[in-house]
């Protein structure tokens, strides 16, 4: 899973500091993990300078307080259920709720994920989830469109 590069581009401008952060984990199922997230610094309210860098020891805070927030999401979930938690872009809102103690930030993304190690293929587990999601597709309500006729 990646951010497009003309994303990454677009997001990546002046007058602001760039903050990475990368974690290696082990989710419940097995699966080693590298994220990769990434924030940059917002102007606070009222502010007159033009600038908006944080201090090398605020950035450090930020970076360690990602590396934390990305740990505990990974190591308490499934591969599966993480899949979900990136797609809202959970962990981003959640980093930046948390950080804006700290120094505010915005455009805060999980910017890659790794696969470092699978588990090995589990033929019955397989099945298992595609039941899970055909059994929730068939629960679905199904609505019918009539045809129309031409006339």
């Amino acid at each position: 899973m990646d951010l497009t590069t003309d994303k990454l581009r677009s997001l990546v401008r002046k007058w602001q500091t760039l903050i990475e952060a990368f974690v290696d984990v082990k989710t419940t199922d097995g699966h080693f993990l590298r994220l990769f997230a990434i924030a940059f610094t917002s102007r606070r309210k009222n502010q007159l300078k033009r600038t908006s860098y944080a201090k090398t020891a605020q950035v450090k805070q930020i970076r360690r307080k990602m590396m934390d927030i990305m740990t505990k999401e990974a190591t308490t979930s499934e591969l599966k259920d993480l899949v979900k938690k990136f797609i809202p872009e959970a962990i981003g809102k959640q980093i930046e709720r948390e950080c804006q103690s700290i120094y505010p930030l915005k455009d805060v993304f999980v910017r890659t994920v790794k696969v470092l190690k699978a588990t090995k293929f589990d033929s019955p587990k397989l099945n298992e989830l595609y039941t899970e999601t055909a059994s929730a597709k068939a629960a679905e309500p199904k609505t019918t469109v009539a045809p129309v006729s031409e006339e």
